[in-house]
């Protein structure tokens, strides 16, 4: 039998906090629809400790969850790829590899909750707010007719997705 889960990539730099983030998201949300991975150009090769709580709070286990590179969904026998999500800026303007495929790619962008400085209840906001845009964006998406994710103007839609700046 063939998969028809379709695969999604959420693109960082760092893949230690949005992109794990997104991707707990949409494995816990997508249901048996999407197989979701994360990756960054330059990853920190940890997940940040402001995200352990956050994929905990979603009923998965952050062990399942590594930093990597981008570069292991460009290589041979990497899964293919129909939909990238980057989710900060500096991912969005660096140059990615080849994917293999099709990819339809949109940038879902979010301040970078590694970034917050302050108090531990601080820094926790910080991650709760990347968590709230993040999982309006993947509920968006998830809500797309299947018909919508194959037609011409898909990209446009998923674009339109991540200008949402809700907090």
């Amino acid at each position: 039998m063939t998969d028809l889960r379709r695969n999604v990539l959420f693109l960082c730099t760092g893949n230690s906090a949005r992109s794990v983030i997104a991707e707990g998201l949409l494995r816990s949300l997508g249901g048996d629809r999407f197989r979701a991975h994360s990756a960054g150009s330059f990853p920190t090769g940890r997940i940040n400790p402001g995200a352990v709580p956050v994929l905990r709070s979603m009923g998965l286990d952050p062990a399942d969850f590594r930093s990597k590179s981008w570069d292991e969904f460009a290589a041979p026998g990497a899964p293919p790829i129909d939909f990238i999500f980057t989710v900060c800026d500096n991912a969005a303007g660096e140059v990615c590899p080849v994917w293999p495929g099709r990819p339809v790619t949109a940038h879902w962008g979010v301040e970078d909750p590694a970034a917050a400085t302050g108090s531990e209840a601080e820094v926790a906001a910080a991650f709760a707010t990347a968590e709230r845009r993040l999982r309006r964006r993947v509920e968006s998406f998830l809500a797309l007719p299947v018909e919508d994710l194959d037609g011409p103007d898909v990209r446009a839609r998923l674009e339109a997705i991540g200008k949402d700046s809700t907090p």
